[in-house]
């Protein structure tokens, strides 16, 4: 009788911790693919590279695999080719985000925003606006995934790497900036103001209007400063990594009191789904510590 008892308890007890049963609708959009999750704990919204899309996201974006059994909605989308956003385009992009959630009856109540490379450029600025202005959407996190931040780093960068000629591919990625930049802000020592204005951040002056109001949330800047990598295939240093400029911003918003900013410098991490090894990738992002970010 008395292990009849314990067996019955037994399998109670085991129903009772069984993970709740989830249900997943996929919804595409014109500029974007909504898979929600139900019950849900969060929300992740996640921005594209520059020259990427939502497919691409999916295939390199390794940690996205089976994250609605987490509890996790997910909101990819196609905005890219932008390294930075004008104020009609925060407007538009918060907008636009709104509607895909409301439309979808997607609870608001915990959003994170991400990106990677330029993605996370628009996210960070994204994110900054939206709280700024007290958005009926308040993120209550940002993830940066090796993003070049500092757009006035990033135009110096480029002429280094077009003098250096050591990498075709960087030579031809230095060139396209350094046009897009001039027909576009302009050289960052003839309109500085514009570089801060626009920009995420900037560590030649400490520029924090784009990054202040994000002391508030969790914000999470991830990299992998692979200084063997970077040498041998780049011949560039620490300084030259978007690596430097996520370290300084954490920093800076570690002055501005914020207590939940972290700076992830990863390891052997970066690898491109077709197994390339690459230091400036999605992967760098571990999904189980993700989730716990997010849902914890």
């Amino acid at each position: 009788m008395k292990k009849s008892i314990f067996l019955v308890f037994t399998v109670l007890f085991l129903i009772a911790c069984k993970s709740p049963e989830r249900s997943v609708k996929i919804v595409k959009g014109d500029n974007y693919e909504l898979k929600i999750t139900d019950p849900q704990k969060a929300v992740l919204v996640l921005f594209p590279c520059y020259p990427c899309d939502i497919a691409n996201t999916k295939t390199e974006a390794k940690f996205l695999k089976d994250i609605e059994k987490a509890g996790i909605t997910t909101l990819l989308l196609n905005y890219n080719l932008k390294l930075f956003l004008t104020d009609s385009e925060k407007t538009e992009y918060a907008k636009t985000l709104n509607s895909i959630l409301d439309q979808n009856k997607v609870a608001k109540d915990n959003v994170y925003i991400g990106g990677f490379s330029g993605g996370g450029n628009i996210a960070l600025l994204l994110t900054d606006y939206m709280l700024k202005t007290k958005n009926q959407t308040q993120p209550k996190g940002l993830m940066v995934i090796d993003s070049p931040i500092d757009l006035e780093a990033l135009y110096n960068e480029s002429q280094k790497e077009v003098i250096k000629n050591v990498d075709a591919e960087a030579v031809a990625e230095g060139q396209y900036l350094m046009e897009l930049f001039d027909n576009t802000l302009g050289k960052p020592n003839e309109n500085i103001e514009k570089y801060k204005a626009l920009s995420p951040y900037l560590v030649s002056c400490n520029s924090t209007q784009n990054i202040r109001s994000l002391k508030d949330i969790k914000t999470r800047f991830y990299s992998e400063p692979d200084l063997e990598w970077q040498n041998t295939h780049k011949k560039r240093t620490y300084q030259d990594l978007n690596a430097y400029k996520l370290e300084q911003a954490i920093l800076s918003l570690k002055q501005l009191g914020s207590t939940q900013a972290e700076f992830i410098a990863t390891k052997n991490r970066g690898y491109r789904a077709n197994g390339d090894r690459h230091p400036h990738s999605w992967n760098i992002v571990e999904q189980q510590d993700l989730i716990k970010w997010i849902t914890e």
